[in-house]
């Protein structure tokens, strides 16, 4: 900004308008790039967790194992990542009716909606998250939802989104923002996003490190991580881990023939 009284230019920092933020954290692919982006952004991160009788379970215990990696290869990320939290919710397990609660093989329901939807979840989750943040003065929750590469579930959508933030902030009577970093982006972009956020050792962290398979398998190895490379989640992840590859694979060749031409320019006499 330039002053006019002493007639030179004034630095001024500008500071976000939120510090604070509960990500909402499973210890999969999504909501560990989503608690990578929120840690590149924000002062005070906390995790939170929910245990609600998933058939995946194994993904809880790989939320510990994910944190202590992010502390360990990103030191400037460390500071920020605070207190971690989980939540039994058995509610959701005595309400039944869905493949990701019951030992049921998935498949496709009367309305579209295939029978890993449990009704009512993210909305679940997020009210708690909201009650949470209240206590914890956390001003944003962020959360993976996305509504381009997804399963069809309703409570992942922007406009639920907007509706939960609207509910949760007059219910609450504080201005909560909720953040969807992966609302539009598929999950080819998501990996490169992770790649944008911490290179390649955050790439290696959510191979090696996160859980997605709805079947808790952590015995078969993929490309793209563990899983039993045949269920919805599994499936997801892997066409976008091989989008992922090939547009970069692609990227590369056009960087080497660019090299190469310019190389063989320069070498001209």
């Amino acid at each position: 900004m330039f002053c006019g009284r002493c007639s030179h230019f004034l630095l001024i920092k500008i500071m976000p308008m939120h510090t604070t933020a509960l990500v909402l954290f499973s210890g999969g692919q999504d909501s560990t790039t989503c608690l990578a982006d929120a840690l590149a952004k924000y002062q005070r991160v906390e995790t939170l967790g929910f245990d609600y009788g998933q058939r995946h379970r194994v993904e809880l215990d790989v939320r510990s194992t994910v944190r202590d990696r992010l502390r360990e290869r990103f030191p400037d990320w460390a500071p920020r990542l605070g207190e971690d939290h989980l939540l039994t919710v058995d509610a959701l397990h005595q309400l039944g009716g869905s493949s990701l609660t019951e030992e049921v093989a998935f498949a496709m329901q009367a309305d579209g909606l295939p029978n890993t939807f449990v009704p009512g979840r993210n909305l679940l989750f997020l009210t708690l998250a909201g009650a949470l943040a209240y206590r914890r003065g956390l001003q944003v929750i962020v959360t993976g939802v996305c509504e381009t590469d997804f399963s069809g579930y309703p409570d992942c959508r922007d406009d639920t989104m907007k509706a939960m933030q609207l509910a949760l902030s007059l219910g609450l009577e504080r201005r909560l923002l909720i953040e969807t970093p992966l609302m539009w982006i598929d999950k080819a972009e998501t990996w490169a996003l992770a790649h944008q956020l911490g290179g390649d050792p955050l790439i290696d962290l959510i191979v090696e490190e996160t859980h997605t398979c709805y079947l808790g398998d952590r015995q078969h190895r993929h490309a793209w991580g563990y899983g039993c490379g045949e269920c919805p989640a599994c499936g997801l992840r892997q066409r976008g881990w091989e989008r992922y590859q090939s547009v970069g694979l692609m990227q590369k060749h056009v960087a080497q023939a660019k090299s190469q031409a310019r190389a063989a320019e320069s070498a001209r006499p």
